[in-house]
């Protein structure tokens, strides 16, 4: 389901094919990687696959083991639980200064192909709304003026649609609604900082609880990586 391409030597594209693949566990927590399994798998070239390695290492979506050694970053319930909480304190904080600043039609046109790709059919297209919802969410947050948040955000989001996943997997639906987000996006243009920031603290409060029961659900998660 992850694209492959000829010796690529675009990072932004090779950077997007290596995150579905870490996303789609194609790439499996704790899987060993480096500049040749890159380049093999995804037509990635050397050089790229180098420089990749070395963002991801600093994302923290791998981490080196030694100078030889280097493997997708684990998914425990530890890192789940940090996201989520990291959530809780940037997001409602970095949306309740977005409020009416936001591009509502680039927020509405994001949120209907959301809505127009439902029910997702497969992988592919699980994936894509993943990714669309990735955009909308980090759309939000650019309105503040504050590219170190925007840099959070991204990274936050990224790490999100891994957790996601394994929602998706184990329960064939999404752990966030559409009447949620039309929830959220209502309550942005009214531009009250102080509704805005418990709407938003509630949604990531209620997904979190939501993705934390699909996992004391399923005997397949109580090990130290959560695999699909």
């Amino acid at each position: 389901m992850t694209k492959k391409v000829t010796k690529t030597n675009d990072a932004v594209d090779a950077y997007d094919i290596v995150m579905d693949a870490i996303v789609t566990q194609k790439l499996i927590p704790s899987q060993k990687v480096s500049e040749n399994i890159l380049s093999d798998m995804f037509g990635i070239s050397r050089t790229v696959a180098r420089n990749l390695i070395e963002r991801l290492i600093a994302q923290q979506f791998l981490v080196s083991l030694s100078p030889r050694v280097t493997q997708v970053a684990p998914l425990t319930l530890l890192e789940i639980k940090q996201n989520f909480t990291l959530r809780k304190i940037l997001l409602p904080e970095i949306l309740s200064l977005s409020g009416a600043k936001v591009d509502f039609a680039h927020i509405n046109a994001l949120h209907q192909k959301i809505q127009d790709s439902l029910p997702f059919k497969d992988d592919l297209s699980a994936l894509e709304i993943l990714k669309t919802n990735k955009q909308l969410n980090i759309a939000l947050c650019t309105t503040t003026g504050y590219p170190l948040a925007d840099d959070w955000v991204r990274q936050l989001e990224d790490t999100a649609m891994r957790i996601y996943w394994l929602y998706i997997k184990t329960k064939k639906s999404f752990p966030y609604s559409s009447s949620q987000q039309s929830i959220l996006l209502d309550v942005l243009q009214s531009d009250d900082p102080k509704k805005i920031h418990s709407v938003v603290q509630e949604m990531i409060i209620q997904t979190e609880e939501r993705i934390l029961n699909a996992i004391f659900s399923h005997e397949q998660f109580y090990t130290q990586d959560l695999l699909v």
